[in-house]
């Protein structure tokens, strides 16, 4: 049996929420599924992606495929890089310490990453509440209302 880690889609007409499944591949998109491992919101920014690491990485030792999209949400909370360091540790490269160690390291940097994009975000977007509204018609003409 051919197994996926692929998205479950929610959420109404464009407003779109997803599960993160491990499913067979000849099942439908929405259908039966065999375990849920997380939530992904592409709606906030950055995106909300709830995953348990844990079991992701089992079912990846057991040979389930990702698809393209969850691929990049596995590697983007960091479970490709741990599938990769454990695979270094079980060639005898480094001990399981030391793995732990890069990992850690790598996942304070990565999440320092993502905190400073949000800040940056909220401060966009305070920025453009805080810009006057300007109509159309005064842009074009170039006149402001005190001189109409």
């Amino acid at each position: 049996m051919a197994v996926k880690i692929r998205l479950q889609r929610h959420g109404s007409k464009k407003r779109p929420f997803y599960f993160i499944v491990i499913a067979d591949a000849r099942a439908p998109r929405d259908g039966k599924f065999i375990q849920k491992i997380g939530t992904y919101n592409p709606l906030t920014v950055p995106a909300t992606i709830q995953l348990d690491r844990q079991k992701a990485l089992e079912w990846l030792h057991k040979g389930a495929q990702p698809t393209d999209t969850v691929r990049r949400i596995l590697s983007f909370k960091g479970v490709l890089f741990l599938k990769h360091l454990l695979r270094g540790v079980k060639l005898g490269l480094f001990d399981e310490a030391a793995a732990m160690v890069k990992f850690q390291k790598w996942h304070e940097e990565h999440e320092a990453n993502v905190k400073r994009r949000t800040d940056e975000h909220k401060k966009q977007q305070q920025a453009r509440r805080r810009q006057p509204f300007v109509r159309k018609t005064e842009q074009r003409n170039g006149s402001s209302p005190a001189e109409v």
